[in-house]
């Protein structure tokens, strides 16, 4: 089995902020997310692998392979194309809660957004409680 590449590490998430987001917008929601995610989470923020900032953890084990290692509850990573929030279980019993988030594009388990502003908070918070809800009660805590 291959080893995983995106591990919690120790680096400094407010550097890799600072030297990662490549624009004064990019930064700023990247430190209101921070800060959001902190306060809503009650967990501290890690840097997993090079451009993740994860909150909490869990394990998990693929049903489909032999995969398995640890992954953040919730994260999200200042991408230059567009913020990756890692938010959403991808379970289609979820799907609702992307109703009245905004403006994102949706991946596999991934929302993307241009700006922090483009979706709403309220329902950001609903769908993070949710998945990690989810992961929690799925595997183990």
């Amino acid at each position: 089995m291959a080893e995983l590449k995106t591990k919690k590490n120790d680096a400094d998430v407010t550097e890799f902020i600072n030297s990662f987001a490549q624009t004064e917008q990019r930064r700023k929601d990247s430190f209101e997310l921070l800060k959001l995610m902190r306060e809503f989470t009650g967990f501290e923020p890690k840097m997993w692998g090079p451009s993740i900032i994860g909150f909490g953890q869990y394990h998990y084990k693929s049903e489909r392979s032999s995969q398995e290692g640890d992954w953040p509850l919730v994260g999200f990573s200042p991408r230059k194309a567009a913020i990756s929030l890692y938010v959403f279980t991808g379970a289609p019993e979820h799907e609702h809660l992307l109703e009245g988030l905004g403006k994102f594009k949706k991946g596999a388990a991934c929302i993307y957004v241009n700006k922090l502003s483009d979706i709403n908070q309220e329902a950001l918070k609903k769908l993070m409680k949710t998945t990690i809800d989810y992961l929690n009660k799925r595997y183990g805590k």
